[in-house]
């Protein structure tokens, strides 16, 4: 089953905030064919524990900004910060440090499924200025 229009929405919401607090290599990997528990992954990554932090506070304020508020209903690994997870029920948000996203490989454990396009917002802008 393809992603619902509401795991799209906070899933690109999602990849937005994440994108807005530099975080990098942002994924949206559509996992509803193969997970019947949510229709998304977001996977994004930070430099320091600090930064995945920033991120993940980003992501749950935004997401709680949508006019049909979203709250995780699940958050594991914020005392260490280095891989932290929030479970939205449609989409679960994984902010890794850098190490760990090297080390976990979530991209290549999911390479069979498709990928979601985002594109930061900052980054269209800024190429539709230039000539």
């Amino acid at each position: 089953m393809p992603v619902t229009e509401r795991a799209l929405e906070l899933a690109l919401t999602a990849a937005q905030a994440a994108a807005d607090k530099k975080a990098h290599d942002i994924t949206v990997i559509d996992v509803g064919e193969q997970l019947y528990i949510t229709d998304a992954f977001v996977i994004a990554s930070a430099s320091n524990e600090r930064q995945v932090m920033a991120v993940v506070d980003a992501i749950e304020e935004a997401l709680l900004k949508l006019p049909e508020k979203a709250k995780p209903e699940r958050r594991e690994g914020h005392q260490q910060g280095r891989w932290v997870l929030l479970d939205f029920v449609d989409i679960v948000v994984h902010v890794q440090h850098d190490e760990e996203r090297e080390f976990y490989a979530l991209d290549k454990l999911w390479k069979d499924c498709p990928i979601i396009p985002f594109v930061d917002r900052d980054l269209a802008e800024a190429g539709a200025e230039a000539p």
